[in-house]
């Protein structure tokens, strides 16, 4: 990505952005994260945090300033503007939270020739082959027994008498790797690079700790005989004890507390500022941490104090939606009842609905592909979006984009207004486009 051009970036707001961004990034390596990081962010602002299931329209007056999140990987904010009434339309802009990695199977525990390995699923579209050799880290969230009651009923649930809290995880150290394998065994690998993503691509986590200082193994041991029955409700035997061990004494409970999880492998290198002015931002999860941290910020700038509506008599809304990257039909992705039930609960009479329907607009905020130095065949010849070119707007006949002439139109009206430029964007005609959000 790039953020400049011209003299060595190094202050001005420019670089206070980029320094925003790169907190934000750096601080929310999987949708969970990056929920609770926007979360952070709306508190300081002023935005009251309500449960989605809750009577939070009575909260709907002029000025209020209100989020909730769903699953702890969504999240919908919105403001109210002056003059609110049923009917009223909604502008909306919408991201998404996820991107493409490595997810640690139900059932992960795995071993071979002395070495204790971690069972991951691929998630989303990645490059797989980039995740070779790269120090990896482990985060996520980790449902376990509770004492105590959390603010939010998004994170806490009641079970029977039980109570039971899902919190979140990072493990911020080089605690998995995927090697390749040595050249001298593989002479072949600098003309074709290929691997099997289930049996080629398993992280190791470690040695077996009756193998260390100890015969090397010769025999495979992906089974234990001696495994002991557990109940159904119970994950222990599915995991290496060592990271069940290791994943309590990061959360502070005993192992048997941990009910059940959601991992996901990370690459510990950090985001920051590069080339040779400082105009790229160098980072993973761009796709689509960069808008989503951008609608954040400018629905927090819209409600400051040196700030004034641009959309009177609109409720400016973001929404934050996860599974963008698999299809985005989960209970948390932008196909879930999310937004539509928002609306409904702004308008709840059909007429009203209907009013505001016709008053709304959508923007799907998503990453664009500048142009590449070496693969400029890859881009149609009119449709080849620059660094610092300006904002991207796609377009596609077949509506895999849902971009028309009203709604480009309006963007680009909204970007002029700010002294902004516009890019077209679309794909070659020999070239399919991925079934994404983009609007």
């Amino acid at each position: 990505m790039a953020i400049m051009s011209g003299s060595k970036l190094t202050s001005g707001p420019t670089f206070a952005a980029a320094n925003a961004f790169l907190s934000f990034v750096n601080a929310s390596p999987t949708p969970y994260h990056a929920v609770s990081t926007a979360s952070q962010l709306l508190d300081k602002a002023g935005f009251k945090r309500v449960d989605e299931g809750s009577d939070w329209e009575q909260h709907l007056q002029e000025g209020a300033r209100i989020y909730y999140t769903r699953n702890q990987s969504s999240l919908l904010a919105f403001t109210v503007p002056k003059g609110f009434e049923q009917g009223a339309g909604v502008s909306i802009v919408a991201t998404h939270t996820d991107s493409p990695n490595l997810r640690v199977r139900p059932i992960s525990k795995r071993s071979k020739v002395g070495y204790m390995q971690v069972g991951v699923e691929t998630y989303g579209g990645g490059i797989w082959h980039s995740w070779f050799d790269r120090d990896l880290g482990l985060a996520g969230r980790i449902v376990v027994a509770s004492s105590g009651v959390s603010s939010s009923s998004d994170d806490n649930k009641t079970v029977g008498s039980a109570k039971y809290n899902s919190r979140l995880i990072r493990i911020d150290r080089p605690l998995l790797r995927i090697p390749t394998l040595a050249i001298h065994l593989e002479r072949g690998v600098n003309d074709a690079f290929k691997f099997n993503n289930e049996t080629e691509f398993i992280p190791i986590l470690g040695q077996m700790a009756g193998q260390l200082n100890s015969r090397a193994f010769t025999k495979d041991n992906d089974s234990d005989k001696d495994k002991k029955v557990a109940g159904p409700s119970a994950i222990q035997d599915n995991h290496h004890p060592a990271l069940l061990a290791l994943l309590a004494e990061e959360m502070s409970v005993a192992p048997e507390e941990i009910m059940d999880f959601e991992l996901m492998l990370y690459d510990l290198q950090p985001s920051q500022l590069g080339g040779i002015n400082n105009e790229f931002i160098f980072s993973p999860r761009m796709d689509n941490l960069v808008s989503t941290f951008c609608a954040v910020e400018a629905l927090i700038e819209s409600v400051s104090e040196n700030s004034v509506s641009e959309l009177e008599g609109n409720v400016n809304c973001i929404a934050l939606f996860n599974h963008e990257e698999v299809g985005s039909v989960s209970t948390s992705g932008a196909q879930s009842s999310l937004v539509p039930n928002f609306i409904s609960r702004l308008s709840p009479t059909p007429a009203s609905h209907a009013s505001s329907i016709s008053k709304s607009f959508l923007i799907s905020a998503d990453m664009g592909h500048a142009v590449h130095p070496n693969y400029t065949s890859k881009h149609e010849e009119n449709h080849r979006p620059q660094m610092n070119g300006g904002v991207v707007i796609k377009t596609n006949a077949s509506q895999r984009y849902a971009s028309d002439a009203w709604g480009s139109f309006i963007v680009r009206k909204l970007i002029e207004r700010r002294g902004g430029r516009v890019q077209e964007f679309e794909v070659r005609n020999d070239m399919c486009v991925p079934l994404a959000l983009h609007t």
